[in-house]
């Protein structure tokens, strides 16, 4: 008979991912070696190989693991059945936190993406696309004439570049926290949207 694994399995891979992703978002995943892993673990090189198989297995799982988190995030604020608006702050400040709580992980999935095989990186990142698909969503339906022009998604393109890059500026140990700043960003960017002129629709030649 198969020997099952031990209670604490799975909360000794969640260890690994974590350090993992803080080594790779450091180090960059090409520099870090899995002696440094192991190291970081407090584990033998051979006691890391019996849960992971390689450096590329704990990409694979740092990305995915990220983007279900996300996907999780956005299943979960859609449940709750609010108001547009309401819906799109709360998936806003959500987001902020989910990456200040993993931002190595966010670093990884950012920077190190190009390292993936095609078909793991199509995987990976056709998730990452229905989570900016949610978003277009939730932005066209709280402005009509922003998903009548057809600039849903590069709004919520650009919504994504405030948030994507804050681990690379932002310093929680200052007099901002990233609670504070959750709210803020949702504030500029419901602030800002309404202020965007539409490009003129083309004229038909006929």
């Amino acid at each position: 008979m198969a020997r099952g694994r031990s209670a604490g399995y799975e909360d000794q891979r969640e260890l690994i991912l974590e350090r993992a992703a803080h080594l790779f978002a450091k180090q960059g995943y090409t520099a870090a070696s899995m002696n440094e892993v192991a190291e970081a673990c407090g584990l033998s090189k051979p006691a890391l190989y019996h849960y992971f198989r390689d450096k590329y297995d704990l990409l694979v799982h740092i990305a995915e693991g990220h983007v279900s988190r996300l996907q999780l995030l956005v299943a979960e604020v859609e449940s709750l059945g609010l108001p547009p608006e309401q819906r799109l702050r709360t998936l806003i400040q959500r987001f902020v936190l989910e990456y200040a709580r993993a931002k190595d992980a966010h670093r990884v999935l950012t920077e190190d993406v190009k390292f993936l095989t095609d078909e793991d990186r199509a995987r990976i990142l056709g998730s990452e696309r229905a989570v900016v698909a949610h978003f277009s969503g939730a932005i066209g339906e709280h402005w009509p004439q922003v998903a009548g022009a057809r600039l849903a998604a590069p709004t919520a393109m650009l919504l994504f570049g405030m948030i994507n890059w804050m681990f690379t500026w932002f310093r929680p140990e200052g007099s901002l926290t990233y609670e504070d700043l959750a709210p803020m960003v949702a504030d500029l960017f419901f602030g800002g949207v309404p202020a965007m002129r539409l490009p003129q629709a083309p004229q038909d030649p006929a």
